[in-house]
């Protein structure tokens, strides 16, 4: 099949983990019922935004992700009552002392399919990543599902075109961006459509050099840092663009929605034929990309 409807679930969170959780079953079955085969969460749906500080307590947040604990039972549930794909961010104990943020890929058949863990873990202000997960250990992702071949990288991974290239090398049509990024208030005034515009440019950027679908959901709504010091303007605007790097369809900035728009696998073809970036890269003269900095 060529054509497959895609849904982004771009919400607010609240204190409540199991509250979270519930409304992100009822859009994924909302998103099911208007259409959309594959459907992806916000990075970390299940909580607010909790990497704003370095706090121990909030490791209790995470959660085995396998075929037999509980959130992939239920997501799995849906999936096959719905006949859809269900992508979800989900913060994972592997074991005591090793926390990942990690992908989960359910088919349209039930299917646990397997795991992606985020591989570049961010240490900004706000965005105190390093604290709480270990870099991911199982390489670039593609997920053969029922209706696509699909790429998982989280947020921060979205900034690295190597990421992008080997998922797309690995046989990727669409790569999903689960993402919690905004605004810090003291600088969206001066910084703010700066600092969007560079998000959405490069990730259109990945979808031109590798001839494929980019779909990536952001959280929205303000959320004030635990320790009330601050917080994070989440600037929502998931979006969907084709492998000419065009925005197919885009939420708005302020407020939840399911976004959900078809797309048409053949264009990677037609695009790849076109523009033949694969076809031309001079893989013998990249050898230095394995080094972190190339002195004079």
């Amino acid at each position: 099949m060529n054509k497959v409807s895609v849904g982004l679930l771009q919400l607010s969170a609240s204190e409540s983990p199991e509250e979270n959780f519930e409304k992100t079953l009822s859009s994924i079955k909302e998103a099911a019922e208007n259409g959309a085969q594959i459907i992806c969460t916000q990075e970390l749906f299940k909580t607010k935004y909790f990497c704003q500080v370095e706090n121990w307590d909030y490791f209790r947040f995470a959660e085995p992700v396998n075929e037999n604990s509980q959130t992939i039972k239920e997501l799995s549930k849906i999936a096959k009552d719905k006949r859809v794909v269900i992508i979800a961010s989900l913060f994972e104990k592997r074991a005591e002392g090793i926390y990942h943020n990690t992908v989960a890929v359910v088919d349209a058949d039930g299917k646990y399919l397997g795991k992606y863990r985020k591989m570049h873990i961010p240490d900004d202000p706000q965005f105190y990543e390093k604290f709480y997960f270990t870099p991911g250990d199982l390489g670039y992702k593609v997920f053969e599902t029922r209706y696509a071949k699909i790429g998982t990288l989280i947020c921060w991974d979205q900034w690295f075109p190597e990421a992008a290239r080997l998922t797309a090398m690995k046989g990727a049509e669409i790569i999903f961006y689960p993402t919690a990024i905004g605004w810090l208030p003291e600088e969206k005034e001066t910084e703010g459509e700066t600092q969007y515009s560079a998000w959405e440019t490069v990730q259109r950027g990945h979808a031109v050099a590798n001839g494929c679908y980019i779909a990536s959901v952001n959280r929205v709504g303000f959320e004030k840092s635990p320790d009330g010091e601050t917080g994070i303007q989440f600037w929502g605007q998931s979006f969907i663009c084709d492998p000419m790097g065009r925005i197919i369809k885009k939420a708005s900035s302020n407020r939840e929605e399911i976004l959900i728009d078809e797309i048409d696998l053949s264009a990677i073809d037609k695009t790849r034929t076109v523009w033949p970036f694969f076809r031309d890269r001079r893989i013998e003269t990249y050898s230095e990309l394995t080094k972190r900095w190339l002195e004079d």
